[in-house]
């Protein structure tokens, strides 16, 4: 997923150091942006009634996010999913139930909203860890929320990922990050129709 509040995309050397173990894997064919599958939602409460087993009340929240949240979105087939735990630098509180079960620890961005990311044991899955109050939850649902209900913004983002999912890229991360004009664009519509905050 693209990032909120970076307008630059990352470069290998940063890409690098936020990858557990190393550089990330180099894209080795097209990326796929495959038409809406209604079986996405049930992968979705799948994995969330997983995670919410391994950690009960750690798992303070759990939203499906993402371009597979949204019904008749184009998507690359990876469901994402938010779930914010009291902590999500305390790798200690969480991760060892995770990785028990499968997962596997992939991203650690201590400079973005702490953010971790973990990929699924048995579906191709991206768990993005927050803390609470993270505005990049806060981006997610906002946007998801906002596809759901406006057509128009929603032939404007399929149409992008789908010219973006044409170019070349070395990193799945270019592609994410190249899609952020857009979303800005869309979110500043989401936040200008937004009631006032209290």
């Amino acid at each position: 997923m693209a990032r909120g509040d970076r307008n630059d995309p990352y470069t290998e050397e940063e890409l690098a150091e936020i990858w557990v173990g190393g550089a990330p894997p180099k894209l080795t064919a097209p990326i796929v942006v495959a038409d809406y599958d209604p079986g996405w939602p049930a992968l979705f409460a799948r994995e969330e009634a997983r995670i919410r087993s391994l950690l009960g009340e750690r798992a303070l929240l759990i939203e499906h996010v993402g371009s597979t949240s949204v019904p008749g979105l184009p998507a690359k087939p990876i469901i994402d999913l938010d779930l914010v735990v009291a902590d999500s630098a305390d790798e200690e509180a969480y991760l060892p139930a995770l990785v028990a079960a499968g997962y596997r620890l992939v991203i650690r961005e201590p400079q973005w909203y702490e953010h971790r990311c973990c990929k699924g044991p048995d579906t191709n899955i991206n768990l993005h860890i927050f803390s609470p109050g993270s505005a990049e939850v806060e981006r997610h649902l906002l946007f998801r929320d906002w596809l759901r209900g406006h057509q128009a913004d929603r032939h404007r983002y399929a149409a992008a990922k789908r010219e973006l999912a044409s170019r070349e890229w070395t990193y799945i991360q270019q592609y994410a990050d190249a899609k952020t004009d857009v979303i800005t664009e869309i979110l500043a519509r989401a936040r200008a129709a937004a009631p006032p905050a209290g």
